[in-house]
């Protein structure tokens, strides 16, 4: 496996929809690979296809105090959202030097294909909650910061030019 560059802002592909996965294969075993290896680079705690450029629904999250539990997921989608809400400071590595705090619900039901191919609904929380929807914004091709007020996000990405 291998690190993977991340696309950096404002690529236009991080602003596009993911195609969906119709199967598991060793191809998508090899990127999910690469994805995991990228993620532990940065360190982060997840990461989706688009961020390295592979326009596929794909993401890996690994919120584990000891590392080496990615859960890997193809077409994840959210059952079930909390109503109860979390701050967390999310960054990007596609736009480093900057990060905002967002909230979002601490605890989500998600769907997922699994690298077998089956389909898994799981419970997330707390950071990987927080992780796993962040991915799914990038799959349908948002950004954390869109999640911010206008008059922040403007903010946010002056800062990330004067940083960059």
């Amino acid at each position: 496996m291998s690190v993977r560059r991340c696309l950096p802002w404002p690529d236009k592909r991080l602003r596009s929809a993911a195609a969906p996965v119709d199967e598991i294969t060793d191809e998508i075993r090899r990127i999910w690979g690469d994805m995991i290896d990228t993620m532990e680079a940065m360190p982060g705690v997840g990461l989706a296809g688009p961020q390295i450029g592979v326009m596929l629904r794909l993401a890996v999250v690994d919120g584990s105090t000891r590392r080496g539990r990615a859960v890997r997921m193809a077409n994840p989608e959210i059952l079930h959202a909390s109503t109860k809400l979390r701050p967390h400071e999310e960054a990007s590595p596609n736009l480093p030097g900057v990060s905002a705090v967002i909230e979002r619900p601490r605890a989500v039901t998600v769907r997922y294909m699994d690298e077998h191919g089956e389909f898994v609904d799981r419970d997330f929380v707390d950071i990987e909650a927080t992780s796993v929807q962040h991915q799914i914004d990038h799959l349908n091709g948002r950004m954390y910061f869109d999640r911010l007020s206008k008059v922040k996000r403007d903010m946010l990405l002056r800062r990330a030019k004067k940083t960059g």
